[in-house]
């Protein structure tokens, strides 16, 4: 048995107390120190120290959303870590704008420096992200500002806030372009949040109205396959490969019950941070975008069983696509928001294989990045068989976690097939649901 799977059996009581599923151990253990503290650009940070600290902290950084000060993903992962022996830092980052990406890397490593003044250097720092947190842990992995050991990036929007919103506008026109042409939605350079939560309110109730004919489904796909969006939103297992009527009631679900309203509101954030709108389509071939996705032979199914005219609403998609962005928005994400692949430490990555919110394809974009950047040998990609954004059962992060250490201390990436890391998720309670995937490309990744 390899030493960083009998690390992770090593805290098998440890995560049942967190889940709630014993008494015995680490429940009897000294409450950690706590710390809070403000930094001068007036983000806060919050820290915890378990009596018996094992020298290693982990550098959380949290989702979008309020920028509320996090050190940890979620309750039961960062019990687990604390009665593990690993302290936990976290900042809430700073700025206009939920899209905190101008600051959220510096707030970083300035709480770890808070931290360390009060108990000391770390042995070992690891940063860790979720979500925009793991755009947020890619960019540390990039940074020389202080030192890390290594970096686990967690469901994280690695293909940068560019990439985003061009791929979304790319769906959000076609479904409003396609089911409701005389109902016209705005999609970028909002006035107000109120504005864009009008705009997703909108949208979401045109795809709604949709699903009640076979047009509307087709079409809906055809938006869907734009955005990315995964086939799999529901139940134990996905749609077969060929159900594409299955494949489409799952995506409208996700897109009318969380996806639309999620998304247009989070644009106005980002444009706020922006300064400005730097999603487009004005010059995009739609028919040459749907060829490149993996979801086309569904969208081509569905439009022959409906009667329409594919190409038809692909050349209409063409012809009338004239968003422009503005230029010093692209430039300020493109400094703030995108990763160069130029890793300075160990990474590793883990993903969903159907995730709504941050697809599963960033991951191909961003493995071509790191390749280009001559360090595909600091990087490693790992496959959670689930649907939904980071949902993660904390034994198969936990998991990914020793698997980094193992890299971190004996400078090679130990085995992460599958069956090790689910064994790994095992002995730490709860079975992995680790698989052999490779993510397709990503569709309307413009840069």
């Amino acid at each position: 048995m390899s030493r960083w799977l009998r690390r992770a059996g090593a805290l098998f009581a440890a995560t049942l107390t967190a889940f709630g599923l014993t008494t015995a151990g680490p429940a009897h253990a000294a409450a950690p120190a706590h710390y809070t503290g403000q930094l001068p650009d007036g983000a806060s940070w919050v820290a915890d120290v378990p009596s018996a600290w094992n020298g290693t902290v982990i550098l959380y950084s949290h989702g979008f959303g309020p920028l509320v000060a996090q050190n940890a993903p979620d309750a039961a992962t960062g019990q687990a870590l604390l009665d593990g022996g690993y302290a936990l830092v976290g900042s809430s980052y700073s700025g206009p704008s939920w899209w905190a990406l101008s600051s959220a890397v510096r707030d970083q490593f300035a709480s770890l420096g808070e931290l360390a003044r009060r108990i000391g250097e770390p042995r070992r720092t690891i940063a860790w992200g979720t979500s925009m947190g793991g755009l947020v842990s890619a960019l540390e992995a990039e940074s020389g500002a202080r030192r890390l050991d290594g970096v686990l990036t967690t469901c994280g929007l690695v293909a940068g806030a560019l990439n985003l919103n061009d791929y979304q506008l790319d769906g959000e026109y076609a479904l409003s372009r396609l089911l409701a042409p005389t109902q016209p939605v705005k999609f970028v350079r909002y006035a107000s949040a109120d504005e864009a939560s009008a705009a997703g309110a909108s949208l979401t109730k045109i795809v709604a109205d949709a699903q009640g004919t076979a047009a509307g489904r087709a079409r809906t796909a055809l938006g869907a396959a734009l955005m990315n969006t995964a086939t799999w939103l529901t139940g134990a297992t996905p749609p077969g490969p060929t159900d594409y009527a299955g494949q489409e009631q799952q995506q409208q679900l996700a897109l009318t019950q969380f996806v639309l309203g999620f998304v247009l509101s989070g644009r106005y954030q980002i444009e706020l941070a922006a300064g400005g709108n730097s999603a487009a389509n004005a010059g995009t071939d739609y028919r040459a975008l749907l060829s490149g996705s993996p979801l086309a032979r569904q969208v081509r199914a569905l439009y022959r069983q409906a009667g329409l005219d594919l190409d038809a609403d692909l050349a209409d998609l063409t012809r009338h696509a004239d968003i422009t962005a503005d230029p010093g928005a692209i430039a300020t994400l493109a400094r703030t928001s995108t990763v160069t692949g130029r890793l300075r430490v160990p990474e590793l990555d883990i993903h969903t294989t159907a995730d709504h919110l941050v697809p599963v394809e960033q991951e191909n974009w961003y493995a071509h990045r790191v390749r280009a950047a001559g360090r595909e040998s600091l990087l490693r990609q790992a496959y959670v068989d689930a649907a939904g954004h980071c949902a993660f059962q904390p034994p198969e992060t936990l998991a990914a976690l020793h698997a980094l250490e193992a890299r971190i201390g004996t400078g090679h990436w130990p085995d992460l097939r599958p069956e090790r890391l689910n064994a790994a998720a095992a002995a730490l309670g709860a079975p992995g649901r680790y698989l052999r995937y490779t993510p397709a490309p990503l569709t309307g990744a413009h840069r």
